[in-house]
């Protein structure tokens, strides 16, 4: 058992329970994919595993475990809803290095300066945010850019002990899961034209900030080669331009 499987275990779960959940199909090669890293007593086996599903609502489920022994864990887990729904992105990054840990959640909006959208998904979630803040405080400054792309409730934190990963951070995701989920659940598909475009041009301009800045691409060059590693970031985990390209609409 590593820190993070208990984390993708329940969502998996709770996903099965909730959704009409089919798979979603993962390019050759990227189900899986080893290396080793380090040497002498320090050398360690990588292995990362994709997951990925789908439901009438959510385009695409998705999760990268890499699990690394004691050199690293991390799960990249997020949810890319339909381009029919202005349902946020479900976002998780749970990373655990030598140095420690680093912890982001959050539900990332679509429209971030449109209040009717935040009173409809962010209000609603800030009670939990604001539950987890004296044991899971604020994480410090992250990038400027990056945050037209976070809600009021996006919760990034450094938790110093792993204990603390394995309670409190465990829990958080657990209750930022269900709210999302409810809020699937909750959720009509938009038929006006024109927010339709505007939901489609969201996603892609996350999508394409996500791509372009993602920050396990250093981490999979090093262990699997710029070659897999671009193919993976813009074939599987960011691929709504690609699947635009292929059905216009998906």
């Amino acid at each position: 058992m590593t820190l993070y499987q208990p984390f993708l275990d329940y969502a998996l779960e709770q996903l099965q329970q909730t959704l009409d959940l089919q798979p979603y199909p993962i390019p050759e090669g990227f189900e899986t994919k080893q290396a080793v890293t380090g040497k002498g007593k320090r050398q360690e086996t990588v292995v990362t595993t994709s997951y990925a599903y789908q439901s009438p609502k959510l385009r695409q489920i998705r999760a990268a475990h890499v699990q690394g022994g004691n050199a690293l864990q991390v799960l990249n887990f997020v949810i890319f809803p339909r381009l029919n729904y202005d349902l946020p992105f479900f976002g998780a990054d749970l990373v655990t290095l030598p140095g420690g840990h680093l912890i982001a959640l959050d539900m990332q909006p679509l429209f971030r300066e449109d209040a009717d959208y935040q009173t409809k998904y962010t209000q609603p979630i800030l009670p939990i945010f604001e539950s987890f803040q004296a044991h899971l405080p604020w994480g410090g400054d992250f990038p400027a850019e990056a945050q037209p792309f976070f809600s009021p409730a996006f919760l990034w934190t450094r938790p110093t002990e792993t204990a603390a990963v394995e309670t409190h951070v465990f829990d958080a995701f657990k209750a930022y899961l269900q709210a999302y989920l409810t809020f699937v659940q909750q959720a009509e598909p938009i038929t006006d034209t024109t927010a339709l475009e505007d939901i489609e041009q969201a996603q892609l301009r996350y999508l394409r900030y996500r791509a372009e800045k993602d920050p396990a691409r250093g981490m999979f060059n090093r262990f699997y080669g710029p070659e897999w590693t671009e193919e993976y970031i813009h074939g599987f985990l960011f691929d709504l331009e690609r699947q635009l390209a292929v059905a216009p609409g998906a």
